[in-house]
């Protein structure tokens, strides 16, 4: 099957609906949701896949980009769950998406001589073992002269010495959409901007799903014989529409992460420091640094949550105690804010609260799965599909998505190794197709293909250089993006990337994908008022001095 999602790919799919019933209707395009989908559709089922608005959307595009154990679950004695990452981060960065997950090195200061490296360096050393060994280098210790030749940004005073350990990190927007390309490449359906509306029941059994074009405002009927919700922060919204009560509750923890400039730290490092809540991590990001994270109770709106002056504020105070030279927020060139679907507990603290996951069955034919973090969507994934397909009646194979890479993965590791005269045969730049290979993998030759038809294509983008024209147009024609605003901001990074949050380049990009979306002007200049609305009410909402302020301030921009 194609795994190009192309305007033809939605229109078809769109028709299609309701033509027969499927096996497994899943609500929610996060990265549990597409996982499901790739799952069941690798099983032979038939699958449909609606989300309500993007990919990754939620959720999905606002994590810390990183796929870890939790070196910090360790400390909570929580072995099971760090082990089960740890093995998904092996499979993640050697087999299932090797172009799109990739190590990155994390020093640990330590601020107290002898008992403190012996604790830390304890914890540190199964963490190498218990789920990853030999997936990455081991840690090392190192003294403050050695950990200082690495971090020279940071103050002398503010360690002892360092551990220096390897995790891994994701464009967690980028890896969710590639696995939905990957399950419509198994025969899935996967649609964005169709909202459920309402449950179909037959007695007491879902049966599918009232689902509406939100491009058209055209109502479909999806009958299946099982559903799934993997709807993360909006679990909740779903137990409201069946009516029952479910077993479990999501409860909303918000991350905030701010971006400043490569140069702006003197680092060959990330880093991860402790804070009297939880842990602040600065990881490398191409040309930038991200810093993060909070960990705060939400309860405002799920669909644009945004970082306040407190969380920046925040951010900024922890990350100055160890920097030679503070960051300011004239430094800060991009702000971006995301819900963990936490599972209630009992405790009040949101950084307490498990990340484990729950599969649970609140009526029959509708299975939820809630909890869990970015790294084990995989097995989030097969667990809620092996709940859906018992009793189905039939036999179901057993998931098969352990040794099913990711589109893009298959031929990566020989073109990367081929880059030099793969740059000279395309007659780019070796650094361009570097960059090209970590963002599409094998799948670099559609590029070349666009470029090779239009070679204006290579041009870099007029406000985003770090990106070319053809990436923008490919969104477009293989990557199911409709929106400016979701090549902007998911397809691409230039919202947080740019300094100007993706101001001066939105004309340029709506113009190259309003030419494949059948814009005219008018739909053109609605999407960039559309954008430029957005941004400002997110600048807006970041110098707001709390919660309800920053959430008032963004909601003035729908989009």
């Amino acid at each position: 099957m194609s795994a190009r999602l192309d305007p033809q790919y939605r229109t078809r799919a769109v028709a299609s609906l309701g033509d027969t019933e499927i096996d497994v209707l899943v609500i929610g395009g996060g990265v549990v949701g597409a996982g499901a989908a790739l799952d069941a559709a690798s099983r032979g089922l038939t699958v449909t896949l609606v989300e309500a608005r993007d990919f990754a959307a939620g959720t999905s595009s606002r994590s810390s980009k990183l796929i870890h154990g939790g070196l910090r679950y360790l400390e909570q004695l929580d072995f099971w769950l760090v082990r089960e990452a740890l093995r998904e981060r092996r499979l993640l960065l050697h087999s299932l998406a090797p172009h799109l997950v990739r190590p990155v090195p994390f020093l640990l200061p330590l601020r107290h001589r002898v008992w403190e490296r012996a604790y830390i360096g304890a914890g540190v050393a199964l963490y190498d073992t218990i789920g990853g060994a030999r997936a990455l280098p081991m840690h090392r210790h190192l003294s403050r002269t050695r950990a200082l030749e690495s971090a020279p940004a940071l103050r002398p005073d503010a360690l002892t010495g360092a551990i220096r350990y390897f995790d891994a990190q994701v464009d967690d927007a980028r890896h969710t959409m590639m696995l939905a390309r990957t399950a419509a490449q198994h025969g899935a359906t996967v649609l964005t901007r169709t909202k459920v509306t309402g449950l179909l029941r037959d007695s007491e059994r879902v049966v599918g799903a009232d689902v509406t074009d939100l491009e058209t405002g055209r109502v479909h009927t999806i009958r299946a014989r099982r559903v799934i919700s993997a709807t993360g922060v909006w679990t909740d919204e779903m137990n409201r529409m069946t009516g029952v009560e479910f077993p479990f509750h999501v409860r909303m923890s918000k991350g905030v992460h701010i971006l400043v400039p490569r140069e702006r730290l003197d680092l060959d490092t990330g880093l991860i420091t402790r804070t009297e809540k939880s842990v602040l991590f600065v990881i490398p990001w191409d040309r930038h640094w991200i810093i993060g994270t909070t960990d705060t109770d939400w309860s405002l709106d799920r669909d644009h949550p945004t970082a306040s002056d407190a969380d920046v504020q925040y951010l900024l105070d922890h990350v100055n105690r160890v920097l030679r030279e503070p960051l300011t927020r004239d430094d800060i060139v991009g702000t971006y804010a995301g819900l963990r679907p936490l599972l209630s507990g009992a405790s009040a603290d949101t950084a307490t609260l498990s990340r484990e996951h729950a599969v649970a069955e609140p009526a029959p034919g509708l299975f939820v799965i809630a909890g869990g973090k970015y790294t084990t969507y995989r097995v989030m994934a097969a667990d809620v599909v092996d709940a859906a397909v018992e009793g189905l009646g039939r036999a179901v194979d057993p998931s098969v998505t352990e040794r099913l890479p990711i589109l893009g993965a298959v031929g990566y590791h020989e073109l990367a190794a081929d880059v030099d005269s793969l740059a000279q045969r395309r007659g780019l730049p070796k650094a361009t197709v570097e960059r090209l290979l970590g963002r599409y993998g094998s799948a670099i030759a559609d590029l070349f293909d666009l470029i090779a038809d239009e070679p204006e294509l290579a041009e870099p983008l007029t406000g985003a250089p770090g990106y070319l024209g053809a990436e923008a147009v490919y969104a477009v024609t293989h990557e199911g993006a409709l929106h400016l605003d979701d090549v902007l901001t998911r397809r691409t990074r230039i919202s947080i990337e740019a300094a100007d949050r993706g101001l001066a380049a939105a004309p340029a990009v709506a113009w190259l994908v309003g030419a494949r979306l059948s814009w005219d002007a008018a739909d053109t200049d609605r999407e960039i008022t559309r954008y430029r609305d957005r941004v400002h009410a997110e600048l807006a909402a970041n110098q707001a001095a709390d919660d309800e302020s920053a959430n008032a301030a963004r909601l003035v921009a729908v989009a």
